[in-house]
């Protein structure tokens, strides 16, 4: 019956298996335009406001991005609009919206975005098992691990694969197949697992084809306040060092290291250097994902609604954001330069999912083009972040209400903005463009797609979430043109070293602040904006140039000139890139 009183969605494409549930005329509290009379329609993806009145306001949100819906004002509060509803948002930007007082007009709204928004709460399913959406591509065939360590040159004499965790069973937040020393046994590698934390032992992530040097991820040893060894996990080390002859193998640990050291009280630790006699230890300083996460909030708070004008840098400053993302890349950095210098390193923080990950996979685009393009990226995250199990479902807290649950952090979005900061130092070197970092961060809350939902590959699994579920890069593959970057110019070998001092370091306003109309503006560069023009200018007339050779050639067919040029001897010219 509440489907017959609801007026056509007529501005909004619905997706396929995408339901509406209610409409309601409500009025949107606009931090940029006060007050604005409209209708809100709410379905089993989204939220969709649309003005009624003269201001143009429409808001497109999915419900995946709602970290928390609470009641504001109550039956008898005084002053204009201040009975409603108050949305906090995962992706920087809050949403009020203020109703009638008389007749409890808010429950109903109240009660079916609170059931919408955090369906696992409630025994729902997410949207991505509902959806009903059908691509050419399918993304779920990016990447294929067997497939990507033959790309960087293994098997080899010094690793071998190991299908050890086939089921899940030495380790069951890594993925199954696993790439290992060539001299270390199944048996090994089982008492390896007992001394590191959740069994996530030592693995290799990225091979370097000339010097053979390798990054090994893992977590922390369980070395405990007795100052525990394991001679096993020792030699373990050791034969990761010999592979090619490193004479000392660096450990990098990502903790600063007062929490590596607290970590020994509950069991964990770092690897002593009388114990690793031929490793160095080096701790990076990056903080835990509790500091990141404090860290965003005062970013939040300082550039929604309003961005503060008056001590805009000293505010900036004091969230700390920027340190942060500056000391993941010069970790990062330092993995990269030791790795291209011929040294092989382990890189672990405390469980080997957070911290870890940014490292390996940022070390790994600094060192590696191939990741740098758009289908080696959609490769990077797969294996270095959800195939490894980046805990995604605990980090983000799909559909679930609980908002201040302590292990939701932005790990994930640090990493991506740390890929940002290297596109805007290396403007050329990268294949796709910025829209493919929001559009990844977008789908990384909306739950429209399968591809980071849940913590770990068995998780996956278990759920058929490849069968049940669409890939975002079924989608994102479906129109490859949106994300690419025209000032490309692909160079196999070239190492890339952002600088990641404070001072080369921005906030990446157009993610940040996008949703302040006074920034919407200027979205897209004007160079950019001209770049492509001229690039389809160029299409234009190269296509021109092959329909006069054509209308040229039939008049010559006849007449067999021997030095009649080749359309390709006359392209060449036009190819020089403006």
């Amino acid at each position: 019956i509440e489907s017959l009183k609801m007026e056509p969605l007529a501005d909004v494409a619905m997706l396929p298996g995408e339901e509406r549930v209610i409409d309601k005329d409500i009025i949107y509290i606009c931090p940029f335009n006060a007050a604005v009379k409209g209708k809100v329609f709410i379905t089993n993806y989204r939220l969709y406001f649309k003005n009624t009145d003269s201001t143009p306001v429409t808001l497109d949100v999915p419900l995946g991005v709602i970290s928390r819906v609470e009641k504001m004002g109550g039956a008898s509060s005084r002053g204009e609009n201040s009975y409603g509803l108050e949305i906090t948002c995962k992706d920087m930007r809050n949403l009020r919206f203020a109703l009638k007082q008389e007749g409890h007009s808010r429950r109903d709204i109240f009660e079916i975005l609170f059931k919408y928004a955090f369906p696992l709460s409630h025994g729902m399913q997410l949207f991505a098992f509902l959806s009903q959406e059908k691509y050419e591509e399918n993304g779920w065939n990016v990447y294929e691990a067997m497939g990507e360590y033959r790309r960087q040159g293994l098997p080899s004499s010094e690793w071998r694969v190991t299908f050890i965790n086939k089921n899940y069973e030495l380790c069951d937040t890594y993925p199954t197949i696993l790439v290992v020393p060539y001299k270390a046994t199944e048996e090994d590698l089982r008492r390896v697992a007992t001394f590191r934390s959740r069994c996530r032992i030592p693995v290799l992530s990225w091979f370097h084809k000339e010097n053979h040097a390798v990054i090994m991820r893992c977590s922390q040893p369980l070395v405990g306040m007795s100052g525990k060894r394991n001679k096993d996990d020792e030699r373990y080390l050791d034969l990761i060092r010999e592979a090619n002859g490193t004479t000392k193998l660096t450990i990098y640990d990502a903790r600063p290291n007062v929490n590596a050291v607290a970590n020994k009280a509950t069991g964990g630790g770092y690897e002593g250097d009388d114990a690793y006699q031929n490793a160095e230890l080096v701790f990076l300083d990056i903080h835990n994902i509790h500091v990141m996460r404090e860290s965003l909030k005062k970013l939040k708070d300082i550039v929604y609604p309003n961005v503060e004008e008056s001590h805009w840098l000293s505010s900036l400053e004091s969230t700390h954001w920027l340190e942060h993302i500056k000391l993941v890349l010069s970790g990062a950095i330092q993995v990269a330069d030791k790795v291209s210098s011929g040294s092989s390193v382990v890189v672990h923080c405390s469980d080997g999912w957070d911290r870890t990950a940014q490292l390996t996979s940022l070390a790994m685009l600094m060192l590696d083009s191939f990741y740098r393009t758009l289908r080696g990226f959609q490769v990077l995250l797969e294996k270095e972040w959800i195939s490894f199990g980046h805990k995604f479902a605990s980090r983000i807290g799909h559909g679930d209400k609980n908002h201040a649950d302590q292990d939701r952090s932005p790990i994930f979005l640090q990493f991506i903005d740390c890929v940002w900061q290297m596109t805007k130092q290396f403007p050329t070197a990268f294949e796709f463009n910025e829209r493919l970092l929001v559009v990844i961060l977008d789908h990384l809350y909306s739950c429209r797609f399968g591809t980071f939902l849940y913590n770990c590959e068995s998780a996956r699994e278990s759920n058929n979430v490849r069968v049940k579920t669409v890939s975002l890069w079924s989608f994102v593959d479906s129109d490859t043109s949106l994300y690419i970057n025209p000032f490309y110019t692909s160079e196999s070998s070239r190492v890339l070293y952002p600088v990641a001092s404070m001072r080369h370091l921005e906030l990446w306003v157009t993610y940040y602040i996008r949703w302040n109309p006074r920034i919407q503006h200027q979205q897209q560069s004007p160079v950019e904006q001209r770049y492509k023009e001229l690039l389809a200018l160029r299409d234009q007339y190269l296509k021109k140039l092959e329909e006069l050779q054509l209308s040229d050639s039939t008049h010559l067919t006849n007449s067999s000139t021997p030095n009649a040029a080749t359309p390709n001897q006359h392209i060449t010219h036009l190819q020089t890139p403006f």
